[in-house]
């Protein structure tokens, strides 16, 4: 991108744009509910996530606009020797600027703050639905090496 991305924490302001950018996809739009007011099952999330120290909501920035999205988790674990990792999740990027480098550059970022706190790992998942996200993540270094379930509740 020509225009310099900048990556923060995401504040209570950013919310809007945050679930905007969630439900924009074929996947999203059957799961998310963006509305205004925004639901207050997101306001609760989101105050939860951003109280907890092993939790970031990461916004990247244009400008003032927020154009892309990814929620980072540490976790301590005993395998490993006791290593953390880090998952990364809800990966998005506005469609105003997608195939601009914008999810190369949050993904970048998630790694390098991985590196920071002391993570071993870094681990995400996308779903079989999206085989472009897939091919994104492997042009980024990352390998499908397991299997992975879900049971939804």
């Amino acid at each position: 991108m020509e225009t310099e991305i900048k990556f923060r924490m995401a504040d209570e302001n950013d919310l809007d744009s945050i679930v905007a950018m969630l439900a924009d996809d074929t996947l999203g739009s059957k799961r998310e509910r963006y509305k205004n007011p925004l639901p207050h099952s997101y306001i609760k999330a989101f105050r939860a996530i951003t109280s907890d120290s092993n939790n970031e909501l990461i916004v990247a920035c244009v400008g003032n606009e927020v154009v892309g999205v990814q929620q980072i988790t540490f976790i301590p674990y005993l395998t490993h020797q006791g290593g953390w990792r880090a998952t990364i999740e809800g990966v998005r990027t506005s469609a105003s600027v997608r195939g601009k480098g914008v999810g190369t550059e949050l993904i970048k970022w998630a790694i390098q703050r991985a590196e920071e706190r002391g993570c071993h790992l870094v681990q995400l998942t996308t779903d079989k639905k999206r085989p472009d996200a897939l091919r994104f993540y492997e042009r980024l270094g990352f390998k499908a090496t397991h299997e992975g379930l879900k049971l939804k509740l």
